[in-house]
């Protein structure tokens, strides 16, 4: 990494905050999850790339009739470089609800400069990564400096809600080539030395109880969906764990984890046994497991359950992400984001799978390598959620030595 660059990017500091608090500030939202969806924060980033002069952000839009506008939009903004090939940066603009206010300190969407962070829904989770990105295009732009390759930043919607609408819609209309290098900024530890290169299984399902509602002090009246529900979730886990009990070294953890999570409200007052019950398990499966094998035992389960309470159950699938084949750590992507992160932050990363799902996923298993990095704290998703503005001006440093750098 040149001196010039990295002092030019530490010299554009205080922008690259600025735009982070503005980006915070526009809520971007699923329609999934009761929002309107990107494209207040796609007009705002198309505006900020031309002001910057990076080139005509060209649009990507998918149908989507519940949201502003009936679309769901996608950006992507290139630079020439000596070279035909392509180097993306994928990040995405959606982030999730703020989930319950009274766990954060301050207004989620109100940014909040403080201690060398920047509080806000999104500010880790992709806030930082988008800044990043631009700032070290433009730092390269205001350089005059040519570019090893061509560099194609892209800004994707629905990354939260599963990607229908965000790289599967791109990689459906052919945006992307299996020689590209693939960036995918959306994960990574505090010190920036993990590049995640392999992704378990995604399974979500609902599960649904439906008993007879009656009055408590009459519970043999009724069938208590509670009770039932309950104990099938402990049933449930029981028996996925008991039935894969698989470890896979190269992940953290490194066994299939299988979480009850989600459950949706039943009756508003004591005094009722509930009729309905309806919660939800999160599955991040190792790579070697079938998802056929895992619904199967899903669904035995289910079926003993129903004929030993007498309640009726149904099964439904939220989410299905099969493992894509892992990024080799020969690829040259990888080669050249572990040069650029080793250069830059005198680490030595290690090259590992997560639990957690990107969108990498869908470009690996469509046969192009992909690869994960980010410096950034754990704080996706959590309340009082920050990015740490020192890791913005190094994940710019790392993605602007990705630019000029020749494998």
């Amino acid at each position: 990494m040149s001196k010039e660059v990295a002092g030019v990017l530490d010299s554009m500091r205080d922008d690259m905050v600025q735009l982070l608090c503005n980006l915070i500030s526009i809520p971007a939202i699923s329609p999934d999850s009761g929002g309107r969806g990107e494209a207040e924060k796609a007009a705002f980033l198309s505006q900020q790339i031309r002001a910057l002069g990076l080139g005509f952000p060209e649009r990507f839009d998918a149908s989507d009739p519940r949201a502003e506008g009936g679309l769901r939009p996608n950006i992507a903004v290139r630079m020439p470089g000596r070279s035909a090939e392509r180097l993306w940066i994928v990040t995405h603009m959606d982030v999730v609800p703020e989930g319950d206010r009274s766990l954060w300190e301050t207004d989620p969407f109100v940014p909040v400069v403080r201690d060398g962070k920047v509080y806000g829904r999104g500010s880790n989770d992709n806030g930082q990564e988008i800044v990043a990105s631009i700032f070290a295009a433009y730092a390269i732009k205001r350089l005059n400096l040519t570019p090893a390759r061509e560099i194609c930043l892209c800004f994707v919607a629905d990354e939260e809600m599963g990607s229908r609408y965000g790289i599967q819609y791109l990689l459906k209309n052919g945006l992307f080539a299996p020689q590209d290098l693939v960036v995918v900024p959306d994960g990574g530890t505090e010190k920036g030395d993990f590049i995640e290169v392999a992704e378990k299984s995604i399974l979500w399902f609902n599960v649904k109880v439906f008993g007879r509602q009656v009055h408590a002090s009459k519970p043999h009246e009724g069938l208590n969906a509670c009770r039932v529900a309950n104990e099938l979730s402990v049933d449930l886990d029981r028996a996925l764990h008991k039935a894969f009990p698989d470890q896979d070294k190269l992940f953290e953890p490194s066994i299939s984890t299988f979480e009850p999570t989600k459950r949706e409200a039943n009756v508003a007052n004591v005094n009722t046994v509930p009729g309905k019950e309806v919660f939800a398990f999160d599955c991040r499966i190792l790579p070697g497991v079938p998802l056929d094998d895992v619904l199967r035992v899903i669904g035995e389960t289910c079926r003993r359950k129903a004929e030993e309470s007498a309640a009726l159950i149904e099964l439904d699938i939220l989410q299905r992400n099969d493992a894509a084949p892992p990024t080799s750590a020969d690829a040259p992507v990888v080669k050249l984001l572990n040069k650029a992160v080793s250069d830059v932050l005198s680490v030595n990363p290690l090259i590992g799978g997560i639990g957690g799902g990107t969108c990498a996923a869908f470009f690996r298993s469509q046969g192009i390598p992909a690869a994960v990095w980010a410096q950034e704290a754990d704080m996706a998703h959590m309340p009082n959620e920050y990015a740490v503005i020192e890791h913005i001006v190094n994940e710019a440093k790392v993605f602007a030595y990705m630019m000029l750098s020749d494998l």
